[in-house]
């Protein structure tokens, strides 16, 4: 494996039940690199990046993040999923906690963090992602952009090597869309690899290294996002890209 690789598929097949789910999927992604994927609704592309943290299990194939091997050994797993942070569309926060206790919980449980370092990394969250003075509000205190936000500063309070966005902004209203993408922008320009499931294509000509377009459980086709939006290659690629953007 290259060095600079830190998430490597190699021939992944996954079924649900008799549906195949991913058909050999082959991607090599390095780091720091910003990959955009999109495609139609059912066609894999939520399934290929929860398989990235072992929150759905493949059955054929080999998965490797960070130089770890993905099977069955738990520890190999725990492992993976200290460097790898996840967004996903519901922003899965507790609604009994504040926004700090929110952010706190798995430094403290997880990487034994003391009280006070937790909190002061959580703070430096908050502040990256400019929401620094909700801190001590309940989730269903704040607007749905918000409470994104805080998951997204939850998520790399774990000082996550890799992070995974799974259409973070198909829950939000269309004004707070762009809040979200802005602080998504700006984690894109400070260097961490991101793989992000999304229907933004602005914010795939935006951020992308790579557009990755999947249909039915593969990957159709991959490119520079001005090549993948001006000179699409496949008919199944440019009839996806005519219906999301009339292109």
């Amino acid at each position: 494996m290259n060095p600079e690789t830190i998430v490597s598929f190699e021939k992944v097949n996954k079924w649900f039940g008799q549906f195949h789910v991913l058909r050999d999927i082959d991607l090599q992604v390095r780091k720091g690199e910003r990959i955009v994927i999109c495609g139609p609704s059912g066609s894999g592309k939520s399934t290929l990046i929860r398989c990235i943290n072992r929150l759905e299990e493949h059955q054929q194939g080999r998965i490797s993040v960070a130089g770890i091997e993905l099977g069955e050994d738990l520890r190999a797993i725990d492992q993976v999923r200290k460097q790898v942070g996840m967004v996903f569309q519901q922003f899965n926060l507790f609604p009994h906690l504040t926004v700090l206790e929110n952010l706190t919980l798995a430094p403290i449980q997880v990487s034994k963090l003391s009280v006070e370092a937790a909190t002061e990394r959580a703070m430096q969250q908050l502040e990256r992602v400019r929401i620094a003075e909700q801190a001590h509000k309940y989730p269903l205190q704040l607007s749905g952009g918000q409470q994104q936000r805080v998951a997204i500063a939850r998520a790399l309070c774990l000082t996550p090597q890799v992070m995974l966005f799974d259409e973070p902004t198909s829950a939000l209203d269309p004004e707070m869309i762009k809040e979200v993408l802005d602080v998504m922008v700006e984690l894109a320009e400070q260097g961490i690899t991101m793989l992000c499931v999304t229907h933004e294509m602005g914010f795939a000509k935006a951020v992308a290294d790579r557009v990755i377009f999947m249909d039915q459980g593969q990957i159709v086709e991959q490119n520079t996002p001005q090549s993948f939006f001006d000179h699409p290659q496949h008919d199944r690629t440019k009839d996806f890209l005519a219906k999301i953007i009339g292109h």
